[in-house]
C-alpha cells in the first residue's frame, strides 16, 4: 500500500499528517514505529490521523506516538492538525476536534495557533519520589496526558535522559507512565522547560501539553497568573494563558507554530 502524508512540525515537534476522513487507513503498531523511524522512514516524533468529526465536532483527531501506541492527546500536533485540516478539508479558521482527552477548540492566525485546550485534572503538588537512592520533590497534572514537572536551577545540568526515564517509569506513575517536564525560571512569567517523552522514550525538542503542565504548575509555585511565556528545547518560544478557579484551572489555551514542511508518499 502507498501512503500519502504531510510532514508538519510544531516548534521542532514533529509529525507525519495523513488525511484519513475516507477511513482506509488502518495502521499496525509496527508500521507506525517503521514510518517514524528516522533512518529506515519518514521520520517523526509521531503520526496524527484527520478523521470524520462526531457529537458536534468538525473532525476528529487519533494521534500515535512514534512506538506505535495510541495517546489521548498532543499539543504541537493538535497546531499541527488544526491547519492540516485547514489546508486539505478547507476547514474554517476556528475549528473544533474530538480527541480522548475531550474537544479541542482551535483559533488559526497565520503559522500560529492558539488551542483551547480541555481542562487539566488531577493536580498534585510536592510528591516525594526516590530516584536512584535520592529523594526528589516534583509536580504532577493531566494537561490532556499526564506530566511530572520538576523545578531546576540549571536545565543544561539535568541528564534529560537518564532522570526522565527514570521517573517515567516510576511506580507512582503505573501502569501507563508519564511524560517529564523539567523547568527553570527565567522570569516573573518566563520558563525554559526540557521534556522527556513516553512513548518516544527520548526527549524531544518540544511537547505542548507539558509546555501547558509545566507553565501552570509554575504558575502556582510562583504564585503568579498568566499569561506564561514557555522556551523549548528546540528554541521556540509557546505562550500559556489560563484562570485559576478555586484549586484548578479553567480557560487553559496554547499559542504557538505550526509548520508545513514537505509531502510525501511512503510503500508499506
Amino acid at each position: 500500500m502507498k501512503l500519502r502524508f504531510t510532514k508538519m512540525n510544531g516548534a521542532g515537534n514533529d509529525f507525519i499528517m495523513i488525511d484519513n476522513r475516507a477511513g482506509e487507513v488502518r495502521l499496525r503498531p509496527e508500521q507506525i514505529a517503521r514510518i517514524c523511524d528516522r533512518h529506515r522512514g519518514v521520520g517523526a516524533d509521531g503520526i496524527l490521523l484527520l478523521e470524520p468529526g462526531s457529537n458536534g465536532a468538525d473532525f476528529r483527531m487519533r494521534y500515535y506516538n512514534r512506538d506505535g501506541g495510541e495517546a489521548e492527546m498532543c499539543g504541537n500536533g493538535a497546531r499541527c492538525f488544526a491547519r492540516f485540516a485547514n489546508k486539505v478539508a478547507e476547514a474554517p479558521e476556528q475549528i473544533s476536534f474530538r480527541t480522548p482527552a475531550g474537544v479541542i477548540r482551535a483559533d488559526l492566525c497565520g503559522e500560529l495557533v492558539r488551542l483551547r485546550m480541555s481542562e487539566p485534572t488531577d493536580l498534585r503538588m510536592n510528591a516525594r519520589l526516590e530516584i536512584d537512592g535520592e529523594e526528589t520533590v516534583v509536580h504532577y497534572i493531566n494537561s490532556g496526558v499526564p506530566h511530572v514537572v520538576v523545578p531546576v536551577a540549571r536545565l543544561d545540568m539535568v541528564d534529560v535522559a537518564g532522570q526522565g526515564a527514570a521517573i517515567r517509569r516510576h511506580k507512582m506513575f503505573s501502569p501507563k507512565g508519564a511524560n517529564v517536564n523539567f523547568v527553570e525560571k527565567g522570569g516573573p512569567n518566563n520558563i525554559a522547560i526540557r521534556t522527556f517523552e513516553r512513548g518516544v522514550e527520548d526527549e524531544t525538542l518540544a511537547c505542548g501539553t507539558g509546555v501547558v503542565a509545566s507553565a501552570l504548575i509554575f504558575s502556582l509555585l510562583e504564585n503568579t497568573n498568566g499569561p506564561i511565556d514557555v522556551l523549548v528545547r528546540g528554541g521556540s518560544e509557546l505562550q500559556v494563558d489560563f484562570e485559576k478557579v478555586d484549586d484548578g484551572f479553567s480557560d487553559v489555551t496554547l499559542t504557538g507554530p505550526a509548520e508545513f514542511v514537505f509531502e510525501g508518499t511512503i510503500e508499506l
